[in-house]
């Protein structure tokens, strides 16, 4: 088979548009490098030679495969525990007891952490619940977490992490909750149980309707990928998801407040989180 051939302009262009229609995601100029040496790989693996005959693949196969695979060649996944661990403070210390104070029923708390990346940041608020929060005994928690990357969340359910990953972890935390795999640090079985990990491409309304009844969202560092639209649209299907009265938490150069008007600003002592309104229905 010959090399497949370069990604002109117009090629660019055209991907660029279907992969935003498709995840919400809009590569700028600056990522041309990167896409380019994208889909020529994919290209290569599929013996497609031209970009037409490959993005006809994508486009129309069945399956929807391929399109999964590149979706997951294309996504960025670099994270490691306790980043922004203010937050986890936030959770513990003021959204969690305010959430209780106002509950009346025994049905679970619901933590939803999305993107999952590889898992640390799910796999973390499990740590920090339990080293933080007394009343987890009394209550119980449900945490899931999505990404669109099923590589990722194969990779999160196994719990395997290299040592950058777990620089941030106090030793007795790592002794505590991770062994030894090799030249890696595995999370303990109980922790990846307690976490269920799910797919999701939350620029879909179909996969975003079915995950709903979440008192609290991390979403962290994601929207930051999309434009105006597509932030604005993720915002109200996370304000759908939410139930009233609960919180979502955005990354640190990110703010709700230039993105969507539903949701009221939460100026806690450890962090600014966003609130869907107790009367909201």
């Amino acid at each position: 088979m010959q090399k497949p051939t370069a990604i002109s302009d117009e090629d660019f262009q055209k991907f660029r548009e279907f992969f935003y229609r498709k995840t919400g995601m809009l590569f700028e100029d600056g990522k041309r490098y990167f896409v380019d040496k994208r889909l020529l790989e994919r290209m290569a693996a599929t013996a497609n030679e031209s970009f037409r005959n490959y993005f006809t693949m994508l486009r129309f196969q069945a399956s929807g495969a391929e399109l999964q695979t590149l979706i997951n060649a294309m996504t960025v996944n670099e994270t490691y525990f306790f980043r922004e661990e203010y937050q986890f403070r936030c959770l513990v210390d003021s959204i969690l007891p305010e959430l209780v104070a106002r509950r009346s029923s025994s049905r679970p708390i619901r933590i939803w952490s999305v993107p999952s990346s590889s898992g640390e940041e799910p796999y973390g608020i499990a740590i920090y619940l339990l080293e933080h929060w007394p009343l987890l005994e009394q209550w119980d928690v449900e945490i899931i977490s999505s990404d669109i990357d099923t590589q990722v969340l194969e990779q999160a359910r196994k719990g395997l992490y290299a040592s950058r990953a777990i620089q941030h972890l106090p030793t007795n935390l790592l002794k505590k909750y991770f062994h030894r795999a090799g030249s890696h640090y595995q999370i303990s079985q109980s922790l990846r149980e307690a976490v269920e990990f799910t797919r999701v491409n939350v620029h879909d309304a179909a996969d975003m309707r079915s995950h709903r009844q979440f008192d609290v969202i991390f979403c962290r560092n994601l929207l930051i990928y999309f434009d105006d639209l597509s932030r604005k649209k993720t915002a109200e299907s996370f304000f759908d998801a939410l139930n009233p009265g609960g919180f979502i938490c955005l990354g640190h150069s990110e703010s709700m407040s230039r993105i969507s008007s539903l949701f009221q600003i939460r100026r806690f002592p450890e962090a600014i989180v966003y609130q869907k309104p107790l009367e909201a229905r």
